[in-house]
């Protein structure tokens, strides 16, 4: 990986791209070569016949804890949905993932270079899909059919006519979210796609007894506290509501909680029954330190404007 995140560094440098992206490049080139722990496409395969195998076979299925791993998403989220999806069947192999990033780290990149599947990655900077364009152009995986990167700000008025017209309708494998921002809205108003599995973030410190979100405003922007955002998004009992009105129930978390998975009713029920909302946050006691961050956290939340749902 990181020889070929060098690589594209030397490229973008002969054609006489914008230096930045060819910075940033460099700097995940460095990035991946220290943080990431990727999993071979070959392990990949041999793990999804085994968990098909455990199926077959009625011993106890690992959690979804115990699967997890990453080598393109931030945290443990590849491994969760090559499990889910070992389990339950692909389709046509679709993915759109809103708020991408540069379609590096991101949920849908594992499953895009090592999986054959196809991609829509939306983000509303530009560098980031210049980044993600020149990757995927000289990824050998695809070379061919690369993901289809889309600069554009994503509001709940223009989500539905941005997929669709991007080429991306009717019944698709996955849809992962992660805007900091107006997600509770944007999956609302998402009808144009049937997504069987689904994968979003939440803002974590509301815990498990609060359905709520930020108030709907088209151009919001997240409130960032020591570089992580903090006023945005909506709290897991809000998502699990609108989940629930849609038809997708509540499977589980990544190990760090703060990536959630829904999958449609009617699938894979046996393997991935529904979850309750509070055992998502049953992790490692926090420390003290902890404690009294996430009590300050909460306490700057509950000060600013949120809607109940």
């Amino acid at each position: 990986m990181r020889k070929l995140l060098g690589a594209l560094v030397r490229k973008v440098f002969r054609v006489g791209l914008d230096p930045v992206i060819a910075h940033q490049i460099g700097s995940m080139a460095d990035q991946m070569a220290v943080v990431a722990h990727p999993v071979d496409k070959g392990t990949q395969i041999l793990l999804t016949l085994n968990y098909q195998q455990l199926v077959r076979s009625g011993v106890p299925l690992p959690s979804l804890k115990d699967v997890a791993f990453r080598s393109y998403s931030q945290n443990g989220e590849d491994g969760i949905l090559l499990f889910i999806f070992a389990l339950i069947g692909s389709t046509n192999r679709k993915v759109v993932e809103i708020c991408a990033g540069n379609g590096i780290e991101c949920n849908a990149a594992n499953l895009i270079a090592n999986h054959a599947w196809r991609g829509l990655l939306l983000d509303g900077n530009a560098v980031n899909i210049e980044v993600g364009r020149a990757f995927y152009s000289k990824h050998p995986s695809t070379l061919i059919q690369p993901p289809v990167l889309k600069e554009a700000w994503v509001t709940p008025d223009n989500v539905n006519a941005l997929i669709a017209d991007n080429g991306f309708s009717g019944g698709i494998d996955l849809l992962s979210l992660d805007m900091d921002g107006m997600d509770y809205w944007v999956w609302k108003a998402i009808e144009c796609i049937q997504p069987r599995v689904v994968v979003l973030e939440h803002n974590s410190p509301w815990g498990a007894n609060r359905a709520v979100t930020v108030p709907y405003q088209p151009d919001f922007v997240a409130t960032f506290v020591d570089g992580a955002p903090e006023y945005c998004g909506a709290s897991l009992p809000a998502f699990a509501k609108l989940a629930k009105s849609k038809g997708y129930r509540l499977v589980g978390v990544e190990p760090l909680g703060f990536n959630a998975f829904f999958v449609r009713d009617g699938l894979g029920e046996a393997v991935f029954p529904e979850v309750s909302v509070e055992s998502c946050f049953s992790h490692e006691p926090l420390s003290p330190a902890q404690q009294a961050k996430y009590a300050a956290t909460l306490a700057r939340l509950e000060s600013r404007a949120y809607v109940e749902v």
